[in-house]
């Protein structure tokens, strides 16, 4: 099964089990909100499950009636119906069950700067650079971008999955130095997001000081950016695209397909999933 037919069932699938707290349309405008626990087996004895443990992490439905697998039963009403929809939906998510990896230790999401975060952006600055023959200078991402943390211990393709849920492309745009500081000044005003290859310093909203391979950006000098399609045009209040010299947007190539490439070349290699900070941005309080 193809990534993108999987998140398509995935998408179904959690929209069936997640406790949906309301339904809100007037006019045109349509959301959705809900509520979210974590399967912790606090409540029943569920807990997520790999492909091979259905029985023991979910329960069992026979006819009208849930056996949890904590041992409470439970005879009509919906808790068997929704269960019946999840083990319904085991066969399918299998695949997304694989181990791919395994992490010593977990990495969290953190801003300003974090392995995970530091892992992303300079992967898609490999992959842009790879891809394009073009030299990288800088990689910008966004927070946003990564869903949830990466976890310790065996990883699997569903943590990447929704890790990375997002269809954003990787792009390689030509900027000038100018352009480029005035990113990074509406980054310090506002939100640092995910940034490879520049270092800054940041206080008070200011921003101190950019370098690029230890030098101050030349406002004259173009620099390669690598960045993702959401980020060209609005997305998260960057606008990567602006003044471009130059956008090559591979839109054949997903985040996910570079962050699955190298996670599965690392286990490969028989290396585990391991990142660092580095200290490329500072906030001074």
């Amino acid at each position: 099964m193809a990534i993108s037919d999987i998140r398509k069932f995935m998408l179904t699938a959690c929209l069936a089990a997640i406790p949906v707290v309301s339904l809100c349309a007037a006019d045109d405008d349509f959301r959705i909100e809900w509520s979210r626990t974590r399967m912790d087996g606090s409540r029943t004895g569920c807990v997520s499950p790999s492909a091979d443990d259905i029985a023991s992490t979910i329960g069992t439905v026979k006819g009208k009636t849930y056996c949890s697998p904590g041992g409470k039963v439970y005879r009509g009403g919906t808790a068997a119906a929704v269960a019946s929809v999840v083990l319904d939906a085991q066969p399918v998510m299998a695949p997304v069950k694989k181990v791919i990896g395994h992490a010593p230790e977990a990495m969290v999401r953190e801003e300003p700067e974090s392995a995970l975060s530091n892992l992303f952006v300079d992967r898609i600055m490999a992959a842009v650079e790879q891809k394009s023959g073009r030299h990288v200078d800088v990689g910008i991402g966004n927070f946003g971008g990564i869903r949830v943390d990466m976890p310790q211990g065996d990883i699997l393709l569903d943590d990447l999955l929704s890790m990375f849920p997002f269809k954003n492309s990787i792009v390689y745009v030509a900027l000038k130095g100018k352009d480029l500081r005035n990113i990074l000044e509406q980054m310090a005003a506002t939100r640092v997001q995910v940034l490879g290859g520049v270092r800054i310093v940041v206080s008070d909203g200011k921003l101190l000081c950019a370098t690029i391979d230890g030098q101050p950006i030349d406002d004259g000098k173009v620099y390669g950016v690598a960045t993702i399609s959401f980020l060209l045009d609005g997305g998260d209040n960057l606008h990567v695209g602006k003044n471009a010299l130059e956008i090559l947007d591979y839109d054949d190539i997903d985040i996910i397909d570079i962050m699955l490439e190298y996670v599965n070349a690392e286990t490969a290699a028989g290396r585990d999933i391991v990142y660092h900070t580095d200290g490329r941005v500072k906030i001074l309080d």
